[in-house]
Parts: structure tokens; sequence; C-alpha cells
């Protein structure tokens, strides 16, 4: 790591800047193609009659009523997998070498696929399974329900992420640098927020990215600083990007953000339930909790998140500029938060102008180059 009394101030490197606006406009290329693809597959599956034939197959293959809804769901998702594995393969690990940004080999590329694949199965599936329970012991009021559910998998998952799930694909350590625990430490304890420790991760075995966090809640809350961070940032800009992180505690965006999406979650669930009732009478589907009605259930969901996530994005970006300013208050060091951001767009090949209308639909982080001038305007003696 560099010394903590370089004032030299990183600049934007225009030739990565101009990778950088290659590199995301392929990756809204993918996002776009892959939202086609999955709209048509769920469509495809709704008007071909192809629902009803794989319920038809699952109840003759087996009569526990409780397996149903798991064995539809993965015949219905394995199909999507291998169509789209192509692609996966394309914006996952071809473009991400092809522009230097990933180091992994392909072996250990594909194990992190299958752990990923994995993990979301296992926690997909128990969820589907409890929401058809719900359908049918509580068909009208379903929604409200499975509302509560979700925050509650929600809360549970933050706080296990960093010891069950964030230790299969990354291996990490108590930070050894004992000057910079102890800034960060002091740091969290100025926020009142209580941290387990801080910890460093190897992300430099997957990614030459520079990433740092909050992560877990409660008793599982602690720092995580990848060591791409730790050997290029100085100790000033690492404690400026942790003092935004903890900005989000002070703000208490966690809290508010689990709120608002499990509002959104009751929101998606509800309009989902008069799409499954309108599907039922329009392609005769036994009930709600005939597993044809899946897709049903999908499109209703996609089809909302698609259509509230500029809102969720505005929301965001209103939370990261409060962190920012929290974070320029703290440390009183403007010129360190945009030597960080600066870095950070520079190493992890970051567009730090996007145009307008991509930061408002897409991006929920203010573009670095207006987290720059809210630093450079930034009073000191406030």
């Amino acid at each position: 790591m560099s010394d903590t009394t370089d004032v030299s101030v990183e600049t934007l490197d225009p030739e990565r800047q101009q990778k950088a606006k290659e590199y995301a406009h392929l990756g809204r290329r993918i996002f776009v193609v892959e939202l086609i693809l999955g709209a048509v597959y769920v469509i495809a599956w709704i008007l071909t009659g192809l629902s009803p034939w794989l319920r038809d197959q699952v109840h003759t293959l087996i009569q526990m009523t409780w397996l149903s809804v798991p064995l539809f769901a993965v015949g219905f998702g394995l199909p999507y997998f291998i169509l789209t594995a192509p692609l996966s393969y394309y914006s996952g690990f071809v473009l991400p070498h092809k522009y230097e940004q990933s180091v992994q080999n392909l072996k250990d590329w594909l194990l992190d696929q299958l752990k990923g694949l994995s993990v979301s199965a296992v926690l997909g599936l128990i969820v589907l399974e409890i929401i058809y329970a719900l359908l049918g012991v509580a068909p009208r009021t379903w929604w409200l329900w499975a509302g509560l559910v979700m925050l509650v998998f929600t809360v549970l998952l933050s706080n296990l992420a960093p010891v069950l799930i964030f230790p299969l694909f990354y291996k990490y350590k108590p930070l050894e640098n004992e000057d910079l625990v102890s800034r960060l430490t002091r740091l969290a304890e100025k926020a009142g927020a209580h941290v387990q420790g801080v910890y460093a991760f190897d992300m430099s075995s997957k990614t030459v990215a520079a990433n740092a966090a909050v992560m877990g809640l409660g008793n599982t809350r602690r720092i995580i600083l990848g060591d791409t961070l730790i050997e290029r940032f100085t100790a000033d800009e690492i404690e400026t990007v942790m003092a935004h992180e903890f900005g989000h505690h002070v703000h208490k965006d966690v809290t508010l953000g689990i709120i608002v999406q499990s509002i959104l979650t009751l929101i998606g669930f509800w309009l989902a339930n008069i799409v499954m009732r309108w599907g039922i009478v329009t392609f005769g589907y036994a009930s709600l909790t005939d597993p044809a009605t899946l897709p049903l259930l999908m499109v209703a969901l996609m089809i909302f998140g698609l259509v509230t996530m500029p809102l969720g994005n505005i929301w965001s970006r209103w939370r990261e500029v409060k962190a920012d300013e929290y974070a320029l208050k703290m440390s009183g060091n403007p010129q360190a938060f945009i030597s960080a951001m600066t870095r950070l767009a520079n190493q992890n090949l970051a567009d730090a102008e996007p145009p307008a209308w991509v930061e408002f639909l897409l991006h929920s982080h203010p573009s670095i180059s207006k987290r720059v001038v809210l630093a450079k305007s930034f009073n000191v003696d406030e």
C-alpha cells in the first residue's frame, strides 16, 4: 500500500476511459439481449402450452404434490440456462479478459458459476416452495405473507452472507496492517457502528478491480477490503472509501433499503396475484397452486422490476450522495476522496461520465464525474 503521506492525486487515464466506455456499451447491449431473451422465453411458455404440458409430465412422474413446484421450476429454468450459457460465458469470462479486468482461468470461473448457480437454486427453490404453499393456505392474502417471508429472508441473508456465502467465493483473513486497522476501527466507532473486525479478501484471485464494504448485520458486521484496494490505494484514500460506507450506517440506509425493497416486493406480489388470477381464467389453469402458473408469476415480477428499476436507482443515487457528503465531512480530505474515486474509475474500468439516460435508468450510483464535482465544491471549514 502506498505511503499515507502521499499527497499526489490520481488523474483520469484518457486511454482507459475510452476502453471503459466501450466496455460499458457492450455491457448494455448484453443486458438488452438478455432482457429480450428472457421475455421471449417466458412468454413462449405461457402462449404455447408448454406450461401445462410440463405440469402434466411432472404429475405423471411423481405424485408427491410438494415436489411438483421445484421439479417444474427445474424443468422451466434448465432450458433457459442452457440457452443463455454462451451469452453468460461471453459476458462473464470473454469480455472481462478482453478488457483485462479478469485474471481468472476458465476452470475457476466455471467453478464459481457452479457455486453461484447452486446457491441461487437452493434459495430460489425454497422461496418458491414457500410461496406456493402460501398460495394454497391463503389464496386471497398470499401476496402479503409472501412479502413478509421475503423480508425475513433478506434480513437472514444479510446477516449470514459474511459467514456462509461470501467464503464460498473468496478467502479472507484479518488485516495485518495494524495502523490501517486502527484508523478504520476508529472510523467505525465515530459512526456508532460495532464491527467484528477488519478483513482482507483475495479479490486479486479473480480480478484487477478494487472494492471494499461493510458486510453483515449485527454480530456478523465486519469491514472487508479487497487486496487489490489495499495494494494500490493510500491509507487516506481507503479511509475516505470506508467513511462513505459508514455514511450508509449513520443514515440507516441498510434498514431503509430493506424497507423500501420490501414495499416494492409486496407490490410486485400483489400485481403478480392479479396476473396469475387472469391467467387461470385465460389459459384454463387449475388454480393458483398449479405449477403451470410459475411463468405468469415470473413475467409479472420481471415487468414490475423493469418498470421500477429507474425509481429504485433514483433512491439509491440519493442515498449514495448523502454517504459521499458524510465521507467528506468525516475525513475532511476532499483530495483523498477525489483521488480514490478517480483511482476506482481507472482500476475498475468504470465510465466516469456515462450518458445521462444511462445513469438515470441503469446506475445505482452517481457518476464518478459528479462525485468528483461534489468533492471539489466541499468546504473543509464548514
